[in-house]
């Protein structure tokens, strides 16, 4: 058998083709045998056929096929176990055939026409842990797949599983009458002119309200106006205007934050194509049911049997049919008034998570305010990294403001003015050109301090739209690559092949030559992944979290290493970091793993960096006693001061009854930062601080003077950061850091801090 291998890369579909499938076409079935004849071209086969899981019937469904008889669509059904596609789907793993017909495990269907074909190739879609069905392909010569055939279908069913799962579902749903909620009309009240909340972010943002979900809600259940009739051909055009408005957001998506699932609105595509969905309701307004109701109506069924489920992932879609509902009926208004009223860019919630972020950046919000609750350090390190200023309030008046009302957020101070005058406006004018100026300011490609001490400058990076300010900013490299953000926006695993193309955009973005340092997956306490609500603890903060939980799941984190190395192919100062490591042997077991994946690709012939710097993230106190032995296991060095802190000390910094025990100059953090620095030193190893501790003026000086050389930072705090280490001497931050570590109380170590460094 003389077969030319395909190249890999043209296996894997880019962007543009599956929006292709998933906008085009004029129903699900449409969309579904799309993707069918997509597959099939990409990998040279004869047959590819899509089996979906009822889980009604338990039973595995033929739903689309090239190359099959196509009366064989629905009528071919197994259960799980049952025949290769069955083996495939309940023991969750890839099954390649060189003769099917011969194999034990084969089931003959006589009216699918699938005796020519005699190779045999299936993969598991799943969407998390969540299983969906089976991907097949089939040709006619004998063993005619390869390893190459089994991954390009491994990451054909991952790119496709979104979209997949959301046209299962719909094909699924049973009909329901639903009723419709309570009109959420809103009680107008007297407020005040200025509120302070909490921010740890900076930045500020004026606009009017975005109304909230409740509030926007309310249109699904108002009567038809009086003075309004709308037609067919209204409906028409409101769902032309909503699709084009969903492709424009989506292409929004995938050019500003590839990282993020480009196909984010897949539900809603899903929803439109649906002839349950859109074909109902174009049948009620022919029957003669206004359109406003018929929307109404269908939506609203939709959302009652969603919500019902007491499946979560099947509840989050009941959010996905309100949206479309609104937008649809907001469209539908507009025709007969097209000057819409402003759909505002502040937006006001009681609880908001990373996913419900991206859609609100690519639908034009300016910033948020979170009303009566907490809020996690990842939508906080992600609302900085949008560049979106985001205000913790505790008063519930915000649920209550008019849609007209205008708020101005200063989150550099905690601040929300009301309805500000014009005078509070020009100062905040005034404030903002004076930011820019300071951020124009020509940075400098290395940073001494006044008596020539070289620091090295490093940015910290959550979102690859970061890279282009930070190479503005002449960040020396990244100096920490938060990998986590892809599995939190993405709400679930992306693949090895979508976690490929990630960190290779996150390669190819940054400055060659310059260090790239990427963190293993930062999962679990307060960064809680989808599809990992089974892991139920009393403490996470204290429990199965970062290399714990990769450890413990291990193809999750072999899947992330392997891509990392892939990604890193040919690149040049490449470092590997693990996070809160707590023993030599947990070091140890990460760097084992890591060898065992680069063996694994060595023997598969997979292109791939093999000598990364690997190193690790300190944040936990236990480390401390055995320091030099790490330094003499590691790489580098990095301290991360915001769990470093929080674990030292023994205070959640984000529980407020608690607030004042977190405490970055207590002596005990200080004499760890400088035991940290003085190990590595004596090692000749790299160490950093990457924490929040290292943009803040007051506590630079402290990091150079115990020998700190490197600070990472997100990109917006270089231009301070290096004015800071250019404006410190270092002999004097040596003298100043040395009366800190004298001191064994706090006060006293507040009132070292007060008087500075001097100049």
């Amino acid at each position: 058998m003389n077969r030319k291998e395909p190249d890999h890369l043209n296996l894997l579909f880019d962007m543009g083709e599956l929006a292709s499938i998933i906008t085009s076409g004029s129903d699900i079935e449409a969309f579904l045998t799309g993707a069918t004849e997509l597959v099939a071209n990409h990998l040279q086969a004869h047959v590819c056929s899509i089996y979906l899981f009822d889980s009604r019937s338990n039973e595995l469904v033929l739903k689309a096929t090239r190359g099959l008889k196509p009366e064989a669509v629905d009528r071919i059904r197994m259960l799980p176990g049952e025949g290769l596609v069955g083996q495939c789907f309940s023991q969750d793993r890839v099954l390649r055939v060189g003769n099917a017909r011969t194999s034990p495990g084969f089931k003959y269907f006589d009216n699918a026409g699938e005796e020519p074909f005699n190779s045999f190739l299936c993969v598991p879609i799943r969407r998390g842990v969540v299983k969906i069905g089976v991907l097949v392909v089939q040709q006619r010569e004998m063993d005619h797949f390869t390893l190459l055939d089994e991954r390009a279908l491994r990451t054909a069913a991952t790119q496709l599983a979104g979209a997949i799962e959301n046209a299962r579902l719909l094909m699924a749903l049973a009909s329901e009458p639903a009723d419709p909620d309570e009109d959420a009309e809103t009680i107008a009240k007297t407020f005040p002119a200025f509120i302070k909340g909490k921010s740890d972010g900076y930045g500020s943002a004026f606009g009017t309200i975005r109304p909230s979900r409740r509030k926007r809600k309310a249109i699904l259940f108002e009567a038809d106006p009086s003075n309004v009739t709308y037609s067919l051909g209204d409906f028409q055009t409101a769902l032309e205007k909503t699709i084009d408005e969903l492709k424009a957001l989506q292409d929004k998506f995938a050019a500003s934050l590839p990282e993020s699932e480009s196909l984010i609105f897949t539900a809603h595509f899903m929803m439109l194509k649906d002839k349950n969905f859109t074909g109902k309701m174009k049948t009620l307004i022919e029957q003669g049911l206004s359109p406003v109701a018929a929307i109404q109506q269908v939506a609203l069924k939709y959302i009652k049997v969603f919500s019902d489920n007491p499946n979560a992932y099947m509840q989050e879609k009941a959010v996905d049919v309100e949206d479309l509902g609104i937008r649809l009926l907001s469209h539908l208004k507009a025709v007969h008034t097209p000057k819409a009223a402003d759909r505002g860019t502040i937006f006001v919630t009681q609880d908001i998570y990373p996913s419900d972020m991206m859609k609100l950046t690519a639908d034009g919000i300016r910033g948020i305010v979170l009303v009566g609750g907490g809020v996690t350090s990842h939508v906080t390190i992600l609302a900085r990294s949008l560049s979106i200023p985001l205000i913790i309030a505790d008063d519930p008046v915000f649920l209550d403001l008019p849609d007209t009302t205008r708020l101005l957020l200063d989150a550099g101070q905690g601040n929300i003015y009301i309805n500000p005058d014009d005078n509070t406006l020009s100062i905040f004018k005034a404030k903002q050109e004076a930011e820019s100026r300071a951020k124009a300011r020509e940075m400098q490609p290395a940073s001494y301090t006044l008596d020539n001490r070289r620091i090295r400058l490093l940015a910290n990076i959550n979102l690859l739209s970061e890279i282009r300010l930070a190479r503005k900013l002449k960040a020396e490299g990244i100096g920490l690559y938060r990998t986590e953000f892809p599995f939190l926006i993405r709400g679930g695993f992306p693949s090895e092949d979508e976690q490929y193309f990630i960190y290779k955009g996150l390669f190819d973005k940054t400055e060659p030559g310059t260090v790239t340092t990427v963190r293993t997956l930062d999962a679990g306490g307060e960064k809680v992944i989808k599809h990992t609500d089974f892991i139920q603890e009393a403490n996470p903060a204290l429990g199965l979290r970062s290399i714990r939980f990769s450890l413990k799941y291990r193809q999750i984190f072999q899947a992330q290493i392997k891509a990392i190395l892939r990604a890193a192919h040919g690149r040049e100062k490449v470092r590997l970091m693990f996070p809160l490591i707590s023993s030599i042997d947990e070091f140890i077991a990460a760097k084992q793993v890591m060898a065992q994946c680069i063996r694994q690709m060595e023997q598969e012939g997979v292109p791939h960096k093999n000598d990364p710097e690997v190193g690790m993230m300190i944040e936990l106190p236990s480390v401390l006693a055995t320091i030099d032995e790490f330094a003499q296991l590691a790489d580098f060095f990095a301290i991360g001061t915001n769990d470093f802190i929080q674990y030292m000390l023994g205070a959640d910094r984000g529980n407020k009854l608690v607030a004042e025990y977190y405490i970055p100059y207590h002596p005990a953090v200080n004499r760890g930062i400088a035991t940290i620095a003085t190990a590595a030193a004596g090692h000749g190893i790299d160490v950093s601080v990457c924490g929040e501790m290292a943009h803040d003026p007051d506590h630079i000086p402290f990091l150079i003077g115990v020998g700190i050389t490197t600070l990472s930072v997100d990109p917006k705090f270089l231009p301070r950061v290096q004015a800071t280490v250019m404006e410190t001497s270092f002999s004097r931050a040596k003298a100043y850091a040395q009366r800190l570590l004298e001191q064994t109380r706090v006060k006293d170590a507040a009132e070292v801090l007060k008087t500075g460094p001097g100049k």
